[in-house]
């Protein structure tokens, strides 16, 4: 039942995660959209700095936008912030859900470091602190009058941490790591600035004082860094189910290109919001650094088979129907990976083989012969952390297999 209720958790977390996920996108998107769209203010209201029209499911919309704040409160505001709140929540929880409560399986990698289910989690979540106090710092530093060194500075950072984590998680464990540690600045900045900033604002107005204008310029930065990051942060959230954007010796340089791709995006779609033109060459760079990230992925993976003596195999193709396995290979899957892809898993915390994939029989072996290429030769990303000990020369086995057949 334990196992049952954990599942079922996992799950039902994970669809807070993405709805909310959704609503914390879409609002960030949409004032994107809308900050870029702004026009002067045709008639005038003191205090407003631009204005929008808008047509949405058969009603138009008049948006005025005051930079500092209006003459006066009205008597109901909107908040925007529990979308950022509760995707960060549910998202730690299945952290700690996913991860920390399941380290020997997607955490700990002995190959990488041997280290206890307790210091996995303390690192990861000191990792996460650490990673708003130093965005923090630059943001309040000198630094931050340049916007370019900013962004250059914080993009190494990021850089770095993901290589740290590459040096003591599972390859799994460290890109979603990377992208916790993105998504908790970005968290931490609504939740410790730019939300106390409009507090302070409304207070002013409250006691009949003029809000200070500085307070609403540092979140309007704050909320462009995290419309900037978003891209990046679902696509490594997202990663951990393609084994091959994270089992490569060079996934720091992966995050890297993807940070890039995805703020480029960003750029294309800011300015030509704002009127400024369709700057094309921005999706142009974005390709080529998912190129590269590609090809950085099957060449880590090419090096690696190359280093164990395998010449370069195709992908097999899926057939429907079963061919000949031999014993040996049999052997292997059985006694590596059928403790979890079973009918009934056997594997502790394991209650439904995972992505529903069998491997019983020589049948089942045949079927997801395309699989076991993907996870088990080509990234080695099973078993994970490869906790059931399969050798290289087990591998090998799969792999010659892998190269006989003919369809």
């Amino acid at each position: 039942m334990e196992t049952i209720l954990h599942e079922w958790g996992s799950l039902l977390l994970r669809w807070v995660h993405i709805i909310t996920g959704m609503a914390w996108i879409g609002s960030s998107f949409y004032f994107m959209h809308l900050d870029a769209a702004l026009r002067p203010v045709k008639y005038g209201t003191k205090g407003a700095d631009g204005e929008a029209w808008e047509v949405h499911g058969g009603g138009f919309y008049e948006v005025r936008k005051y930079l500092v704040a209006p003459e006066s409160l009205p008597p109901e505001l909107m908040w925007h912030k529990w979308e950022s709140y509760t995707t960060w929540l549910s998202g730690f929880v299945l952290l700690i859900w996913g991860y920390y409560l399941k380290a020997s399986l997607f955490l700990i990698d002995p190959a990488v470091l041997n280290i206890s289910p307790v210091v996995a989690a303390c690192i990861g979540l000191g990792g996460l602190a650490l990673g708003w106090i130093v965005y923090d710092f630059l943001c309040k530093s000198p630094l931050a009058k340049n916007e370019v060194a900013l962004a250059g500075v914080g993009f190494v950072y990021v850089i770095g941490m993901a290589a740290i984590f590459q040096h003591v998680f599972s390859a799994r464990g460290a890109f979603v790591h990377t992208g916790a540690l993105m998504a908790t600045i970005m968290t931490a900045n609504v939740f410790l600035v730019i939300i106390p900033n409009q507090k302070k604002v409304v207070a002013s107005l409250k006691a009949g004082e003029t809000p200070d204008p500085t307070l609403g310029e540092i979140g309007k930065i704050r909320s462009t860094h995290n419309n900037y990051l978003t891209l990046p942060v679902i696509f490594l959230m997202l990663s951990n189910h393609y084994p091959l954007t994270y089992s490569s010796p060079y996934a720091w340089a992966v995050v890297g290109l993807v940070l890039v791709a995805g703020a480029l995006v960003r750029v294309f779609y800011n300015l030509r919001h704002s009127g400024k033109g369709d700057k094309w060459w921005t999706w142009i760079v974005a390709a080529l650094c998912i190129a590269i990230a590609v090809a950085i992925s099957v060449g880590a993976s090419s090096t690696a088979r190359d280093q164990l003596g395998w010449a370069p195999l195709d992908p097999p193709t899926r057939v429907a129907a079963a061919v000949d396995v031999p014993k040996k290979v049999e052997n292997v899957v059985i006694s590596r990976c059928s403790m979890c892809h079973a009918n009934e898993p056997v594997w502790d915390g394991i209650a439904i083989a995972p992505k529903g994939v069998k491997l019983e029989t020589p049948a089942d072996i045949s079927r997801n012969a395309e699989e076991i290429y993907l996870q088990a030769v080509l990234t080695r990303a099973m078993p994970p952390n490869n906790i059931t000990e399969i050798t290289d020369g087990e591998r090998r086995v799969l792999r010659d297999w892998l190269a006989s057949r003919s369809f």
